[in-house]
């Protein structure tokens, strides 16, 4: 798949010129004169937006999976998984905007690079591309980060709960069993103010995808350390785009029961090379964690069936 933009430039004054058939607006300039909305009260707005957001929050207050971060990795594995829409998918981003660091290439250039064959991904999602002999070419990283997510959001199986910190994890008898939340901010200002607690989210699978370490950075894996339920992470090593991408597909996993890490992250984990900006790991480790998570939730059910048979 290969898009191929062409223009025809005036000479004279260097702007772009129309193609063969003059466009024709539907309206004209005079009829937004008079233009009226349909009247509402301000409280209707306030109760449309409270209610779905509570339902919301009481429905995915068990889910089958809970995905920590919204970067290009967890988009991917959200995309994956939203697929089977028997799951239901609640997606935690500590930031009001969701898509990580995927709305730019790399040093805040806008072009996503993406080696082959990870475009086949972009293909699924009708993101065109330029092709060259072992890469291709998002023109910008917006589109494809823009596409993902407006697809997505359209399940009705995916909720994103988006301004909102997974603070900590649930654990039991050694199982990761769901995510503490809390709005950003309040998590960001603990220390200045009295016990502000959170809430909470169950699931049979947290995916972890927060990224390589900052601020909240690599938090799942941290957490996991923390908590001793991994051995001391080993930190990223220096940037090497051609081990780095092969590294952070094959490490993507279940790296304890009921958790499953993705995208770079894992790095922080394993001690895999910087990346940069280079994207195509990003895609098929997230689309590999998706196949992770079903394989976590088939051994569960194969567990929960054998512990009411015995």
């Amino acid at each position: 798949m290969s898009t191929t933009i062409t223009a025809t430039l005036s000479t004279a004054s260097g702007h772009r010129l129309g193609g063969p058939n003059e466009y024709k607006p539907d309206m004209k300039y005079e009829d937004f004169n008079g233009y009226k909305f349909a009247p509402i009260r301000e409280s209707q707005v306030s109760r449309e937006m409270v209610t779905r957001y509570m339902n919301d929050m009481l429905y995915y207050a068990e889910s089958d999976v809970v995905i920590v971060g919204c970067g290009s990795a967890n988009l991917s594995c959200a995309w994956e998984l939203s697929k089977d829409s028997s799951l239901k998918i609640a997606i935690i981003e500590q930031s009001v905007s969701p898509g990580g660091g995927c709305w730019l290439g790399g040093q805040l250039f806008s072009a996503m690079v993406v080696r082959k064959p990870a475009q086949k991904f972009l293909d699924e999602l009708d993101v065109p591309y330029d092709e060259k002999d072992t890469y291709v070419v998002v023109k910008h990283a917006a589109l494809f980060t823009s596409t993902i997510l407006s697809k997505l959001l359209m399940r009705p199986n995916v909720k994103l709960f988006n301004a909102t910190a997974a603070e900590d994890l649930i654990v039991k008898d050694g199982k990761v069993a769901g995510v503490v939340t809390n709005w950003t901010l309040v998590s960001l200002n603990h220390n200045t103010q009295s016990c502000m607690d959170p809430n909470v989210v169950e699931a049979k699978v947290v995916v972890s995808g927060t990224g390589h370490d900052g601020p909240m950075g690599a938090s799942g894996v941290k957490r996991l350390e923390a908590i001793g339920l991994i051995d001391e992470k080993k930190g990223m090593l220096s940037l090497d785009m051609n081990a780095a991408e092969d590294d952070i597909v094959k490490y993507t996993r279940e790296v304890v029961p009921g958790m499953v890490v993705t995208g770079m992250e894992l790095a922080e984990l394993d001690g895999a090379p910087r990346m940069g900006p280079t994207f195509g790991a990003m895609l098929i480790s997230g689309q590999k964690a998706a196949y992770a998570v079903r394989a976590s939730l088939k051994r569960q059910a194969e567990e929960e069936e054998a512990a009411s048979k015995a």
